[in-house]
């Protein structure tokens, strides 16, 4: 070869030396194989290597989109009961969203301790508190923001800002593909509508465009849009591989006219992926296959669990072919009647129809992967973006509440049984181990083998990380 000449853009970045060039090229190099996992790491770049063994593989975040209540679900506080219709007087302040602090308000559901670990749990999701042993509590959660959408954010990217990557992108950027057919990162909506922020809350920010969520619609005709040439078209397979042939020709001139924007190069993978996914979608969409008693305990051809359960049963789907990360959303954006978790109104009618609605596939999902040996290497988190107040809002509502709220994870390495930290009497406030979705963000990673301070991309002159510069791993909740 000629001085000067490189055979592509790798090459040319690993032989003109150190810098972020070097680290380009390493992150091409690990990706494709052509150098080793560790020493990639040793770089910051992980693409397939990990910083230390994980525990996990994969994760399924199941997200309550509007602000599930804590003290209706996981926070047993008897004192709403014994205080209910009083002046609600913590001590101090009251400070509400949207409404002044109305009289305390009870759960309207009854609670039992459940599980061996004697975990206290309402009545408000029944099959939930039968799974209560292998899930670890966090209730002394917190938000920095009481408006869905920074919240909203912030548990998805671990900012209230949007334009940063989700936790979703960054796993898909360290860990890379476990199946060229697939995406690595997916997410299946709820039906009626997004959460605030939409698809902000599964975009790539400044990581390669290639990271972002993959949308997928399992209850739609049409799962992944525009993925097949309509009927009665003049499209025939024939023409459309000629035409993608084609494609990719022009695409691969296009991108090596135009070095190091990473756009090009994830739109010609998007249209390779698309390629791919013709084959191997339509499999896994396809629920034919699993027994007739699997798609009862997801409660599939049932009201009102059908969507949920369908969607929870395609995260095992693509969990078990090798997707790393998949995001599946219960509730969507405000309207009227509620259809999210956002119980301003009516929280017993509200909550109740949307817990009818995730409780049994939720459950049915650690329950499978149990079965199925994969929970002890795959991630359940079940979160939300804040919790609710102790005090009515009207008559019968809960006003937003950011001071505490809970999230539980499974599985991974998760301690089963456990809980780590604690809110005050009223479940108000967090009281002890206050927890942020940076400590919930950096113990996920370390489950798959992450140091959350080494994995880092420089943006705008800033190392930047999920974490920002925050976080530490909840040794307590770790088998």
């Amino acid at each position: 070869m000629a001085d000067g000449a490189f055979s592509s853009r790798r090459e040319f970045l690993w032989r003109s030396g150190g810098g972020l060039g070097g680290i380009a090229a390493a992150w091409l190099l690990a990706q494709e194989g052509l150098m080793p996992a560790a020493e990639a790491a040793t770089l910051g770049v992980l693409r397939g290597g990990t910083h230390h063994p994980a525990k996990a593989k994969r994760v399924v975040q199941l997200f309550m989109s509007g602000a599930a209540s804590q003290c209706d679900t996981f926070d047993y506080k008897p004192l709403l009961n014994a205080k209910a219709g009083e002046p609600f007087d913590p001590g101090g302040k009251v400070e509400l969203f949207q409404s002044d602090p109305g009289m305390v308000m009870p759960c309207p559901w009854a609670w039992k301790q459940r599980g061996e670990c004697g975990k206290w749990v309402s009545d408000l999701v029944p099959h939930l508190a039968t799974c209560v042993d292998d899930m670890a509590f966090l209730p002394a959660m917190i938000s920095k923001s009481n408006v869905h959408g920074p919240a909203t954010f912030m548990q998805t990217t671990g900012f209230v800002l949007p334009g940063f990557p989700s936790i979703g992108a960054w796993v898909s950027y360290a860990l890379g593909n476990a199946n060229d057919n697939l995406p690595t990162f997916v997410v299946l909506p709820d039906s009626r509508g997004f959460a605030p922020g939409g698809p902000k809350n599964w975009a790539p920010g400044f990581l390669p465009s290639s990271h972002q969520g993959t949308l997928i619609r399992p209850n739609n005709e049409n799962p992944i849009a525009d993925l097949f040439p309509p009927d009665g078209g003049y499209v025939t397979p024939e023409s459309d591989a000629d035409a993608q042939a084609l494609l990719g020709a022009m695409n691969r001139r296009h991108a090596a006219a135009h070095p190091g924007d990473s756009r090009l190069d994830a739109r010609i993978a998007s249209y390779e992926l698309a390629a791919r996914l013709q084959l191997s979608a339509p499999e896994v969409m396809d629920l034919a296959g699993e027994s007739a008693a699997t798609q009862r305990l997801y409660g599939i051809g049932e009201q009102p669990t059908d969507e949920f359960g369908r969607n929870c049963l395609i995260a095992r789907r693509l969990l078990e072919r090798g997707v790393c990360f998949v995001q599946v959303w219960s509730g969507a954006d405000n309207g009227f009647p509620r259809r999210n978790w956002d119980s301003h109104e009516d929280l017993k009618r509200d909550h109740g129809d949307m817990a009818a609605s995730m409780d049994q596939p939720a459950a049915a999902l650690l329950k499978d992967l149990k079965q199925r040996g994969m929970l002890d290497d795959t991630i359940v988190l079940w979160t939300t973006e804040f919790g609710r107040m102790p005090c009515s809002q009207g008559s019968a509502g809960r006003d937003h509440n950011p001071f505490t709220f809970t999230s539980w994870v499974a599985g991974g390495g998760f301690r089963g049984g456990t809980t780590y930290g604690t809110s005050d009497e009223w479940s108000y406030k967090a009281a002890e181990n206050e927890t942020y979705c940076y400590d919930l963000h950096a113990t996920i990673l370390h489950q798959l083998g992450i140091d959350h301070k080494r994995l880092t991309v420089r943006h705008n002159g800033i190392e930047r990380r999920l974490t920002d510069v925050h976080g530490h791993v909840i040794g307590e909740i770790l088998a």
